[in-house]
């Protein structure tokens, strides 16, 4: 496990609006909680409660992966009527300490799903 710090810096702060994710059209989560976590030089990533997530198109894949900064990660297949994305979101669901706020959250590989609508 290792520490963010200011060689590989982590922050985590709630965004400040809603937000809508669909995938063709179809909405898989829309939330006013979600998270923004920014990772050293990498682009920004919304983290969407898992409470607040349309679980009908969601189905656990057999993919993992490890962070050394976050810890392991979970994925999902996304499926809609017109629509299939292969572990297109992930999941830590034990994350190490220094970000336990995104326990409980997903987050969505941009590429694989609609623009993400904010308001």
């Amino acid at each position: 496990m290792r520490q963010p710090g200011p060689d590989h810096p982590i922050t985590i702060v709630p965004h400040p609006g809603r937000l809508r994710i669909r995938l063709a059209g179809t909405l898989l989560a829309e939330t006013e909680s979600a998270l923004v976590l920014t990772e050293a030089d990498y682009p920004p990533v919304f983290y969407v409660p898992r409470a607040d997530a349309r679980w009908e198109h969601f189905a656990p894949s057999a993919r993992r992966s490890h962070c050394p900064y976050k810890g392991d990660a979970s994925y999902f297949t996304l499926t809609t009527p017109e629509a299939e994305r292969p572990d297109a979101v992930w999941s830590y669901e034990a994350p190490y300490p220094a970000v336990a706020a995104i326990a409980g959250h997903l987050a969505f590989y941009p590429d694989r799903i609609d623009p993400i609508e904010q308001a």
